[in-house]
C-alpha cells in the first residue's frame, strides 16, 4: 500500500485472484505495481479470474 497508516490512497488499485467465488490472493497498491502484479498473476493463474478494481478505503464511523 502506498501509505504509512496501511490506509490505501484514493489513487491505489486492489487486484484479486478468484477462485471460482473465493479470493485466494488480494494485492493492494499503486496503479503501475498493481497493473503489473495482475500481469503476473494472469499469466501464473491463466485458468483463474484476476480482477483489478480502486482500492476500498476503511473508513471508522464511530
Amino acid at each position: 500500500m502506498s501509505t504509512l497508516t496501511g490506509i490505501p490512497l484514493p489513487t491505489d488499485r486492489c487486484v484479486r485472484v478468484w477462485f471460482g467465488e473465493h479470493v485466494i490472493a488480494e494485492y493492494t497498491d499503486e496503479p503501475e505495481a498493481a497493473m503489473k502484479y495482475q500481469a503476473a498473476m494472469t499469466r501464473r493463474f491463466a485458468s483463474l479470474r484476476v480482477t483489478i478494481e480502486p482500492a476500498v478505503r476503511d473508513v471508522d464511523l464511530s
